[in-house]
């Protein structure tokens, strides 16, 4: 799929107040129609930072991205009039954390492993989750309809590195956890303002790792403010989303949902970039669909 459908895989702003994230359109969507408007910021975001990898560098790309996202959340909902105690701090830094790492993990996995390899594997995350949380036969049926539907998407191969796979399984254990952790934030006072203090968190944390690409920020600075633009697309608006969602569904159906952003990612390369759709493609994008509408409205 390119630079556009590699990272698009992968992951709503408001003022203070805002009618945008508590307006009646907001709260009664669909989720799967939140998803999948999340999903699409995701992959324009991504296609960007995917064209900086090369001159700025994976680990800086990432931080840059997460602490971009941050900054803005700062600015347009005016973080620091909010105190500690508001904002869950302790729960609220480790979630961010979470999120960061698992941003850097999948990136530095799909450095060290084919696209395809690296979505079957992390998707083992969200599964855990959507099991623990529902099992009831239903739910498990769906749940093994989606994970089949996500292997046909992926294309896997024999291809990769041990460390890719090690990566994989990282970002996959981050991405259950960020369920499970993002899920208590979206329920407590911190919610949206929590996500930009999260975010700040944990991209500090995992800026040591761009210590090595560091020289990038002097030969090319307007490239660096590109960098920290993504977190608008990338990071804003989908884990704006993500709070959105998880107010209003369990953990176990938000990582059954998660199916959809593979399904999503290639139709926007059919649509968007003229992608050809093959045969098993277009089958493992059905079986989503189908197991979607199997699992039915349970919240």
């Amino acid at each position: 799929m390119g630079c556009f459908g590699r990272l698009g895989y992968r992951y709503l702003v408001s003022f203070d107040k805002s009618k945008i994230i508590n307006s009646e359109f907001v709260s009664s969507a669909p989720p799967e129609f939140l998803f999948i408007c999340g999903a699409i910021s995701q992959y324009l975001g991504a296609a960007l930072a995917c064209s900086l990898f090369d001159d700025v560098g994976t680990p800086l790309v990432a931080t840059l991205r997460v602490i971009g996202a941050a900054i803005i959340l700062f600015l347009l909902r005016r973080i620091w009039k909010r105190s500690m105690e508001e904002l869950d701090l302790g729960w609220t830094a480790l979630f961010g954390i979470v999120l960061a790492g698992m941003n850097l993990c999948f990136y530095l996995a799909i450095d060290n492993l084919p696209l395809g390899n690296a979505v079957a594997i992390e998707f083992l995350g969200p599964i855990a989750v959507a099991v623990l949380g529902n099992r009831s036969f239903k739910n498990l049926a769906s749940l093994a309809i989606a994970s089949l539907g996500v292997l046909f998407l992926a294309q896997v191969t024999s291809e990769g590195s041990l460390k890719g796979v090690l990566l994989a399984l990282a970002a996959g254990a981050l991405w259950a956890l960020y369920i499970i952790l993002g899920s208590r934030v979206a329920r407590s006072g911190a919610h949206l303002d929590g996500l930009g203090v999260g975010m700040l968190i944990g991209g500090l944390v995992i800026s040591p790792t761009a210590l090595a690409s560091i020289g990038n920020v002097f030969e090319h600075p307007v490239l660096i403010l590109v960098a920290l633009s993504t977190g608008i697309l990338g990071n804003v608006i989908p884990y704006g989303i993500d709070q959105v969602a998880l107010q209003r569904i369990t953990k176990a159906r938000f990582a059954f949902l998660q199916a959809l952003l593979p399904a999503t990612a290639s139709c926007v390369g059919f649509i968007a970039l003229q992608q050809r759709a093959t045969i098993k493609e277009v089958v493992g994008i059905g079986m989503i669909i189908f197991a979607i509408l199997l699992r039915g409205k349970e919240t």
